[in-house]
């Protein structure tokens, strides 16, 4: 892998919204086979997976590699099941039926055979625990310490990582297709530049800044610098995951609350109980009036183990004085967007190819209807998918790379929404992100859906569109916010686009308007578009093909 000075993007193209970083700074230039951006575990896997494929790679992460992301900050299980016919069979038969249409048992086959082989390959990177008979036990890890392997087994297999250093758009050759990227490098107040022969965008979800434990990177970069190079998304529409949380905490593991017991400021027992039904029953209660918390009910053997299994859960009650299981402490709901959703970049075939030449997604950043159907695929599915796309992405972009071999032609690129704005928006970066917030995180308007309030709020986010793309920074903080927040408003678009499409109530898409099925929407919608904003339901007798939403 080697610096170079030539072949890159036009003169005269790198100021991003002035020209602070082409005046005053160079610009660090690298060339790779596969460019990875993203350094959670599915751009972790990414990375792997091309370099074990004899690519040359570079992986840019927006925090450091190892520690940011959502997997760093939790204890993720995996969807582990034995290579037994009759037992897989059963786990997909069981998740196929909740997926509700949506999901691919092909897929799902896959994603449990892949894990099932991967995890234990960790072994000598990772600690895994052996229970009383011995049996050393894949399926639950600890985040810090399997983020901590995965960088150690990165950095082993030869990956350049450019921590601290954001992504902000892609490059393409004089084909369409995706041959790079550019960003900044927070800590040297200058730029990058990666050319490549192919780039996985392992970006995560989007959870609009709700304060989700550690989703402060996912704002929904990779979603629009896909767009913005002609990719499609899907499953948007399932986007309102909420999770029970600590009023004044980000902790948002919620294994304990199976275990609470809920009332309200007057002391009145509410009939909350535990399993899917209670996010619906507490955001209820919420719109009421703040709601408190016991987790009075959990068995004393588990409130011994609970130290060792999420010790940062112990950690947050005991740092407030609180005793969870004795004292009342208020709850809220944060919203996660799509990271523990379901929607993200289209995959069009078994490598996590996106419709555009030379890109691919993994993790977050990809849409997980094929695992997850219509529900969300939080914790085992989320995390098996993280590592077999991220595995799959890496590996696809490597062949397609070394096939490619062209890193010679002069590069387009692609970012326009904060970074080249032709006029001067009216609105500040932190208006954009409470606006978008304004509309995406309430109750009201996200979990409780219904098309009058749908329209509502995509009209306020369309209006805002016009003024967020004329963001523009004069430094590198400001530059980053700035197209952060683009991709803020636009995530929130393409959700209430596929929301309003969407003419019924499937999964965690509830429409009070629309309470049934509609058996003609047992289909994925794709959304897309940026000055103007479509959908597309394939196959529907009551809808137009392509509908723009303006």
């Amino acid at each position: 892998m080697s610096a170079s000075t030539s072949g890159t993007v036009p003169a005269g193209t790198a100021s991003y919204s002035s020209a602070h970083f082409s005046r005053q700074t160079r610009d660090l230039e690298l060339k790779a086979d596969v460019l990875v951006i993203g350094g959670g575990l599915a751009g972790a896997w990414a990375a792997l997976g091309a370099a074990r494929s004899g690519a040359s790679v570079v992986l840019v992460d927006k925090g450091y590699c190892g520690t940011s992301g959502v997997t760093a900050s939790g204890g993720p299980g995996h969807w582990w099941v034995p290579p037994d016919p009759a037992v897989r069979r059963a786990a997909i038969e069981k998740r196929s039926a909740a997926a509700e249409g949506l999901a691919d048992e092909r897929w799902m086959e896959r994603v449990i055979d892949l894990t099932w082989r991967t995890l234990p390959t960790l072994a000598g990177h990772y600690d895994f625990p052996v229970d009383a008979q011995g049996v050393t036990q894949y399926r639950g890890l600890r985040g810090p310490e399997y983020m901590r392997a995965m960088r150690s087994l990165v950095q082993q297999a030869g990956v350049r990582i450019l921590d601290q250093s954001p992504a902000l758009e892609l490059l393409a050759d004089p084909s369409g297709g995706v041959a790079g990227a550019r960003g900044v490098r927070r800590q040297e107040g200058d730029s990058w530049c990666v050319k490549s022969g192919a780039v996985v965008l392992a970006t995560g979800g989007c959870a609009f800044l709700s304060r989700l434990l550690g989703s402060d990177t996912n704002t929904g970069d990779g979603y629009l610098m896909g767009v913005e190079a002609g990719a499609e998304l899907s499953g948007m529409e399932f986007s309102n995951y909420y999770t029970v949380a600590p009023a004044n905490s980000t902790m948002t593991r919620s294994m304990a609350y199976a275990f609470a017991n809920y009332h309200d400021a007057g002391g009145r027992l509410l009939p909350i109980g535990a399993g899917p039904d209670s996010t619906r029953a507490l955001a209820k209660a919420l719109l009421e009036g703040p709601v408190f918390c016991r987790l009075s009910r959990m068995p004393n053997d588990i409130r011994e183990m609970l130290p060792r299994v999420s010790p940062n859960v112990s950690l947050a009650f005991r740092r407030q004085g609180i005793d969870p299981f004795v004292d009342a402490f208020e709850v809220t709901l944060r919203g996660e967007g799509t990271v523990r959703g379901v929607g993200g970049l289209r995959v069009t075939d078994d490598e996590c190819r996106t419709t555009v030449p030379g890109l691919y997604a993994a993790g977050d950043a990809a849409s997980r209807e094929n695992v997850a159907g219509a529900i969300s695929g939080g914790g085992a599915q989320n995390s098996a998918w993280a590592l077999s796309s991220g595995l799959w992405a890496g590996q696809g972009a490597a062949r397609k790379a070394l096939e490619r071999r062209q890193r010679d032609a002069v590069l387009r690129p692609l970012g326009e929404a904060a970074l080249r704005p032709s006029t001067q928006s009216a609105v500040g970066i932190d208006d954009a992100i409470r606006i978008v917030q304004g509309e995406m995180l309430p109750l009201d308007k996200n979990l409780f859906r219904d098309g009058p309030t749908l329209t509502s709020s995509l009209q306020t986010l369309d209006a805002l569109w016009t003024e967020a793309r004329s963001l523009s920074g004069t430094n590198v903080r400001d530059v980053v916010r700035a197209r952060e927040s683009a991709a803020l408003v636009a995530t929130g678009r393409w959700c209430y686009a596929a929301a309003l499409a969407r003419t019924e109530s499937r999964g965690m898409h509830q429409r009070s308007d629309a309470p049934a099925q509609d058996p003609h929407l047992a289909v994925r919608i794709a959304a897309g578009g940026l000055e103007r904003v479509w959908t597309r339901i394939p196959h529907h007798p009551l809808t137009s093909v392509l509908k723009e939403h303006l």
